[in-house]
């Protein structure tokens, strides 16, 4: 009986259909290969989100309307791919394969239509005209600019005989001269001059007309006369909490006093219009000037203290017999979460604080719902909550590098854990701190060089003397400071935190003033962060890959990650800079030699030939390379001639009234002629080279000249059909 039973089985498989067959013969995989897929949702929605932000032109309904197609495939293909699998046609694997790259597809879709529709939620009008005038508005923020001027944001403007729908939704108003500030909520008018947000000082540079556009800021100028008064503050609103805001900066400010006052009040209120240019620099030199920003290491610091502390002080109540036994870390966490909501409104709600929130709220929240708190599908939902919310977060440093810093110290846990019972326990908190600061520096640091072009030799050792400080001192005096105030007894949290501040500002002194504290470095290829992204991303531990393809996939994966770093590295040291650069207003020219970029002049167009000399990482100011030998001729009437790579090339600037009637004489068959002036209104060149005066200018922005055998190329800002939004 046995054997006939045997035998039936052994030709069941035969007689089953095929559909059957195949499940017998494959059964479906479990979920884990599916289960490792949430912490690629950040990543899946960054490329379309990035993607976007690549396109050349602004896309029109058509590509929504495509995005909205393919989203409705990728939706009804993972459905498809079952049936198809249930009937025989189609392995289980290769199905769930399907569903996985159709969710991923979907996710990039997504992330393409969010940065869109954000773009298009946010637009106001954009001022294309220079105004000088009065400007009538409602202050709804105070800082304080690159130069040590304070700036003024208004809301709510009127410009005089400009129409509502040509008026900005903000401006940004720098003061020239010291005076009484207005309050937050206060309307007032001031005379000033006005234009519309600034475009790359050349090509593939920083464009601060994006940043702009979705900052709802139309215009940015100056204003020398005094602010007047029109309309005194109302009563209660947002406005009023941010007036209280202000005062408790202006409160810490005094107490604690000094440049240590002032970094107080910023790193609890957010209020940084105390911090002179000079402390800014210093922290930046240092690599310290991230701990001036309120970031997710503040909000963690506080998070963790207040939750430590709660917990401590519900465990020793129960020792005490004064409180039933509770979940102490649910309640803990209850209590961190709404310390870091109060910190949220109290440090003003800035972009990178809200990051900051939704990471350590996330964290929080896995807590109470008794899940891992750190760990990388905690950080990829704090990621995606910021990105639905914010796409443009994405093109941010800040983001990058808050995010990157901690998926690597998540990374280092593992590790940790196992050398850690190795140790003596009094040096583990000492190399820990050392891991963390050496892990989080070496991932932030190629992010950092990328976007700002300078490299810090000694920010580590600075973040291992300050950091602890800021941990230990400064964040727990700032709680303690909140708790005592309504008693009164703020005073001595405060001078611990000034104590703390005061430790940081000298650290900060000493290296900015070793030798080599700063190296600068050209300005990377807007490819390398994409690249490096990805093939970061591509190096981390696999989504279920053992699952989902083998080992080979995982070999495969890696590979490619690190093709694509080593690739955005070698792009970054082969890239050439432009052998000439022309400011968007024809003000300044400069031309790139073995010495250095040298200018045509010592002023004028300070802010592009203070950016290109960055860009090329040259340490020299405008009026100091102005000196490097090249330029010959009269102040408003320069010219050189260049012969490189088999190219001739001569250039004239000129500059002042003098420059319409001297532009046909100097105008050259093959060379060019900048002015910043317009030299023949209505019309093209005076003569047969190419002019670049600020009608051309407008139109094209800044230009950028590579030098080669084949004769000059020339590279434009805003060439033609390339126009997005904020253009």
């Amino acid at each position: 009986m046995t054997e006939s039973v045997n035998a039936l089985q052994r030709r069941l498989p035969a007689l089953a259909p095929a559909g059957m067959r195949h499940a017998a013969a494959g059964p479906r995989p479990p979920v884990g290969i599916r289960a490792g897929l949430l912490p690629w949702m950040p990543f899946w929605l960054s490329l379309g989100i990035g993607g976007w932000f690549l396109l050349p032109r602004e896309p029109g309904p058509g590509f929504y309307a495509g995005l909205a197609l393919a989203g409705l495939a990728c939706l009804l293909l993972p459905g498809g791919a079952m049936r198809l699998a249930a009937t025989g046609g189609l392995g289980w694997a290769w199905a769930d394969r399907l569903r996985l790259a159709a969710f991923a597809l979907l996710l990039v879709l997504l992330g393409a239509g969010l940065a869109g529709g954000r773009a298009h939620l946010v637009a106001a009008p954009v001022l294309d005209f220079r105004y000088y005038g009065p400007v009538e508005g409602r202050v709804v923020g105070i800082d304080r600019s690159s130069r040590d001027r304070m700036r003024l944001l208004l809301d709510q403007v009127t410009l005089h005989e400009v129409a509502p729908a040509r008026t900005p939704a903000r401006v940004r108003i720098s003061l020239m001269s010291p005076q009484d500030l207005p309050v937050p909520g206060q309307r007032v008018m001031l005379t000033a001059h006005l234009g519309p947000p600034a475009g790359p000082a050349e090509p593939g540079g920083f464009d601060f007309r994006r940043l702009a556009w979705f900052e709802r800021l139309g215009a940015v100028g100056y204003a020398r006369a005094p602010v007047m008064t029109v309309e005194p503050p109302a009563d209660g609103g947002m406005l009023a909490l941010h007036r209280i805001r202000m005062s408790l900066s202006q409160a810490m400010q005094e107490r604690i006093g000094g440049q240590a006052g002032a970094v107080s009040a910023a790193l609890m209120t957010g209020d940084r219009s105390g911090i002179a240019e000079a402390t800014n620099q210093i922290m930046r030199d240092s690599n310290l000037y991230h701990i001036v920003s309120i970031s997710g290491l503040h909000m963690s610091m506080l998070a963790g203290f207040v939750y430590a502390a709660l917990r401590l002080g519900v465990v020793a109540a129960q020792g005490l017999g004064g409180i039933r036994a509770v979940p102490v870390h649910k309640l803990a966490a209850v209590g961190a979460l709404c310390a870091s909501a109060l910190y949220l409104w109290l440090s003003g709600g800035g972009v990178a604080t809200e990051r900051a929130f939704i990471m350590v709220a996330v964290m929080l929240l896995a807590i109470i719902a008794d899940r891992r708190a750190v760990s990388l599908r905690t950080v990829a939902v704090a990621a995606g909550i910021v990105l639905v919310l914010n796409p443009e977060a994405l093109t941010e440093a800040g983001f990058q590098m808050s995010f990157a810093a901690t998926v690597a110290l998540i990374l280092m846990q593992d590790p940790w854990t196992r050398l850690s019972p190795r140790l003596p326990w009094w040096a583990r908190p000492v190399l820990m701190l050392f891991l963390s600061s050496f892990v989080a520096g070496m991932v932030t640091a190629p992010i950092a060089a990328a976007h700002f072009g300078r490299m810090t030799q000694y920010g580590l050792l600075a973040n291992m003397l300050v950091v602890p400080v800021v941990g230990t001192l400064v964040m727990p005096g700032g709680v303690f400071a909140a708790l005592l105030a309504p008693l009164g007894f703020a005073q001595p949290a405060l001078w611990l935190m000034g104590l703390g501040t005061g430790w940081m500002l000298a650290v900060a002194q000493w290296i900015s003033d070793l030798e080599g504290a700063v190296t600068l470095l050209p300005v990377a290829p807007r490819t390398v962060l994409p690249l490096m992204a990805v093939g970061a991303m591509l190096l981390l531990p696999g989504a279920g890959a053992a699952g989902a393809g083998g080992p080979a996939l995982l070999v495969l994966r890696r590979g490619m990650g690190i093709a694509l770093l080593a690739a955005a590295g070698l792009l970054w040291l082969g890239a050439k800079r432009p052998d000439v650069l022309v400011s968007g207003q024809g003000d300044a020219v400069a031309v790139l030699t073995p010495a250095g970029r040298v200018p045509s002049k010592p002023a004028g167009g300070s802010f592009a030939v203070e950016s290109w000399l960055k860009a090329d990482g040259d340490a020299a100011d405008q009026a100091g390379a102005a000196t490097r030998p090249l330029w010959q001729g009269a102040p408003s009437n320069r010219m050189v001639e260049l012969d490189r790579a088999g190219a001739r090339l001569r250039i004239r600037h000129l500059t002042g009234k003098a420059a319409r009637q001297d532009a046909r004489g100097f105008c050259r068959e093959g060379g060019i002629l900048v002015a910043n002036v317009a030299l023949v209104p209505g019309r093209g060149a005076p003569g047969p080279c190419l002019v670049l005066d600020p009608p051309y200018l407008g139109k094209h922005g800044a230009i950028a000249v590579y030098l080669q055998a084949s004769g000059p190329k020339y590279v434009s800002v805003d060439r033609p059909g390339f126009r997005r939004l904020w253009h």
